[in-house]
């Protein structure tokens, strides 16, 4: 069987990244966490004492960094220039400086030519803000998951907390609104849901729901694309999306 490409977008806290992980793992597909490869430039720009606001400095320091998502040995880890940061780049003050950073056309350039050169041509799954309308317009599959602010909020607490961590909710509540605000009306690829993405609200769901509900998406996609493989991506993605699913059984 073929693989496919699958774009899972959305805002922070709606669950992407620990989704988009599990489901290449269930698939046996790369895991490409596109916000980690922001935070990663952000964090070098932290460390480099480079004023945020200098976009010509941190789009400098974005060409000249390296960034790779696996430690050499298959395993996901975050290494900037050859250092494992995968836990560094979860730090409040890279959470509050990565929206201006990853804002600026250099750095996201740099990434999106990265991030295509890993997703060319394999099964991949990719998680971010911009997958979909921008990095990989074509993809098979695109997921945009939403969740209400408050459960957003909440997930963020407990991820901080794990860390040590401890913010009020309506601190958080407010970082992450702001977020929105900042990713949905930036210049350059803003956070917007793709025309053709399946719409998936997770306030309710558990990891695990939210796992299947794209793995079984996938696997129309899939199923769709054996059995019928000269339809084009966008009428399999529509055809897929209206039969919630039973579209596969009946073919």
């Amino acid at each position: 069987m073929r693989k496919i490409l699958i774009a899972i977008d959305g805002p922070a806290g709606s669950g992407k990244s620990t989704t988009a992980k599990l489901v290449a793992e269930k698939l046996g597909y790369v895991y490409v966490d596109t916000g980690a490869m922001y935070r990663a430039i952000t964090l070098r720009v932290l460390n480099s004492n480079i004023d945020p606001s200098n976009r010509d400095e941190v789009e400098k320091a974005a060409e000249n960094s390296s960034v790779v998502l696996n430690d050499g040995t298959g395993n996901f880890r975050v290494m900037l220039d050859g250092k494992d940061v995968t836990e560094e780049i979860r730090s409040e003050d890279v959470t509050k400086n990565v929206s201006l950073i990853s804002s600026y056309p250099g750095v996201r350039r740099i990434m999106v030519n990265k991030q295509r050169e890993i997703g060319e041509g394999k099964g991949c799954v990719l998680d971010g803000r911009d997958i979909g309308t921008v990095v990989f317009p074509d993809a098979d599959l695109k997921i945009f998951l939403v969740a209400d602010v408050m459960e957003r909020a909440r997930r963020r607490q407990e991820e901080l907390s794990t860390s040590g961590k401890e913010l009020p909710l309506v601190q958080v509540v407010r970082e992450l609104k702001e977020r929105d605000r900042k990713d949905s009306t930036r210049e350059m690829s803003p956070l917007r849901k793709a025309d053709d993405a399946i719409e998936i609200d997770t306030t309710n769901l558990t990891i695990a729901k939210q796992v299947e509900t794209v793995l079984n998406y996938a696997h129309e996609i899939l199923a769709v694309s054996e059995t019928h493989p000269h339809v084009g991506k966008s009428e399999i993605r529509h055809q897929v999306e209206t039969t919630k699913g039973s579209l596969g059984e009946r073919k």
